[in-house]
């Protein structure tokens, strides 16, 4: 087996030190724009990106990310924070600001299948992740070896219906402070309320794109007889409803009568894998905004 070293955290760059993302969303109306990019002027910061979205511009939601340097941000953040509540309050916004230099802590589920790991941990070890994986929890032994070859905590939780709760408490001890995102990498449990809670709109999912025709077991086989043409797959929030939390990214490949059931499967690996990497790595750069059950995504 070859061993992947964990080649360690990856280099601050010299601007990540000064440099925050703000994300906003408030009701529409006039002066939003201005008012932030001229309170950020009159404290000293630079804006260097801004997108921004308005749903409706009468009566609507406005959507606005913003990354600015700050000299000496980290003196100045608590400052700079509590002096623009007071326009938030104007505004009634909803609003964070996050430091580049503050990675967010990943936690990764996963069961046996591994094809969504390992693109999350290739992807990681390159630096196209700018984050902090922390730990990785199955309910199966089968990825340990893999996972501690690259330095990472491996935690084995078996979970039967009998010991459900019991595991995910366990589960909520390891990541409980210790992680800023819970990314479910075809992790094949069901979660309850309990997990899913202290981590709303932080728990990300991934399904193939047959659901709702096709349920219970063996979809692509369901798939196949169907003579389907389209397959993908939808990374999405988790919500209390299964599979119908906020989507995040979605995405197709056509397919063909030539293709048999191995065929759909691998298809449908591989866009699984790319979907759920580019929705962690959208998350944690700051650019979604949940609004209801829908996202504004600026990527």
């Amino acid at each position: 087996m070859d061993i992947h070293v964990k080649s360690g955290a990856r280099p601050v760059k010299p601007y990540e030190s000064h440099r925050a993302r703000m994300l906003i969303s408030c009701p529409d109306g006039p002066g939003i724009v201005a008012a932030v990019s001229d309170f950020l002027h009159q404290h000293g910061a630079n804006i260097v990106q801004s997108d921004q979205y308005t749903m409706d511009p009468e009566g609507g939601m406005f959507f606005m990310r913003i990354e600015f340097d700050l000299e000496r941000l980290h003196d100045n953040l608590a400052q700079l924070k509590q002096d623009f509540a007071v326009i938030a309050a104007k505004f009634e916004m909803k609003w964070e600001i996050y430091p580049l230099n503050e990675k967010k802590k990943l936690a990764i589920f996963v069961s046996k299948e591994d094809h969504c790991l390992v693109e999350l941990l290739w992807q990681w070890q390159a630096g196209d992740l700018d984050a902090e994986i922390s730990m990785v929890i199955s309910n199966h032994p089968d990825n340990k070896e893999y996972v501690e070859s690259f330095g990472i905590p491996f935690y084995h939780i078996p979970v039967t219906p009998d010991t459900k709760k019991e595991a995910e408490q366990k589960q909520l001890e390891l990541v409980n402070g210790k992680v800023d995102l819970i990314v479910l990498a075809r992790y094949m449990q069901i979660l309850s309320p309990a997990l899913i809670e202290p981590y709303r709109n932080r728990i990300i999912n991934i399904h193939h794109s047959f659901l709702p025709a096709f349920v219970g077991g063996k979809p692509y086989a369901q798939a196949y007889d169907r003579g389907v043409k389209i397959i993908g797959a939808t990374a999405h929030y988790v919500t209390e409803e299964l599979d119908g939390g906020p989507i995040i990214e979605q995405d197709v490949q056509r397919v063909s009568h030539r293709d048999d059931v191995g065929e759909l499967k691998r298809i449908g690996r591989t866009i699984e894998r790319v979907v759920l990497a580019r929705a962690v790595k959208w998350h944690i750069e700051d650019r979604i905004l949940v609004h209801q059950n829908k996202t504004v995504v600026f990527s």
